[in-house]
């Protein structure tokens, strides 16, 4: 009887095998699959604004409506210090970048509810579904930003209130890196958790909505004291907004120069969060069907 003669591993287009290292983000694989990204963001575009009168508008009326309030009520009725900054521009660049952290930890933490029927039928990289996201909320942020901008122009040419934009705008490009990791790394340990707990999903908007007041968005640190300035510099989100601003409109309050330190503690914040984050996700995406 002749010997069967085994196939040479190379000359299979894919081999599927059991992964022995606990973290592998195989950033080759999701290279291969960068169309499927594209997909999935104009998917998304087309689900939000398909049936919608005013499509995109939305993620402008959105800081507007929320900067107006803001001004009305924390600026006007309580007479909340804006640090010298005019009260359009110091909530609407808190509001601005503190978006990219809520909606992009909102829209990560369904990632495996909101896509059970996509997973149980086709084989793709699941990181794949909330990187599509973090690219989607981007063009969100490019709207927004522009929406900022052009108040900034009419204030820096029609008024002369003391606003100075400076050379820290460079680095708003590692803010958007450190604040997208930190989302993503948060939202897919709780997309993990939702899949036996959903009670989870379903109490993140709250925990946002709460976070926000211990956020610089439209409470300045200053405002809580020196007794309790430690609660909000603990956030580190705290660091990423006051930089954001403070690139934009200058030190005319009492920040006059960049928070390195606040920043090396955002950054390893969030690295922890992303790595604890895409290793508790890769544990979960092998049973996820079984309990979703």
């Amino acid at each position: 009887m002749s010997e069967v003669q085994k196939p040479d591993d190379t000359s299979w287009d894919l081999v599927i095998g059991g992964r022995e290292k606990l973290f592998r983000p195989e950033i080759s694989e999701i290279w291969k699959y960068r169309d499927l990204i594209i997909l999935l963001v104009k998917r998304d575009f087309v689900a939000q604004y398909k049936q919608t009168v005013l499509g995109p508008l939305w993620h402008v009326l959105q800081p507007l409506v929320q900067t107006l309030l803001y001004s009305i009520f924390f600026a006007g009725i309580l007479d909340v210090s804006t640090e010298g900054k005019p009260r359009m521009l110091y909530y609407l660049s808190g509001i601005v970048i503190w978006n990219v952290f809520s909606i992009n930890l909102t829209a990560t933490a369904s990632t495996f509810t909101a896509n059970a029927g996509i997973f149980g039928k086709v084989y793709f990289p699941r990181l794949v579904i909330p990187l599509s996201v973090l690219v989607s909320n981007f063009f969100k942020f490019l709207i927004q930003l522009v929406l900022f901008l052009g108040f900034l122009a009419w204030y820096l040419i029609f008024t002369d209130k003391d606003i100075q934009p400076n050379l820290i705008l460079l680095v708003i490009p590692l803010l958007l890196i450190i604040t997208s990791m930190m989302s993503l790394g948060i939202g897919l340990i709780v997309s993990s958790l939702t899949t036996r707990y959903r009670d989870i999903g379903l109490f993140l908007p709250f925990i946002t909505q709460v976070l926000i007041y211990f956020t610089p968005v439209m409470l300045p640190v200053s405002t809580w004291g020196e007794e309790w300035s430690w609660v909000p510099r603990w956030n580190p989100m705290t660091p990423i907004v006051e930089t954001f601003r403070y690139g934009f409109l200058g030190g005319t309050g009492p920040q006059t120069a960049i928070d390195w330190t606040g920043l090396l503690y955002a950054a390893a914040v969030a690295l922890v969060l992303f790595f604890a984050g895409t290793i508790v996700f890769k544990r979960k995406e092998k049973d996820f069907l079984d309990t979703v």
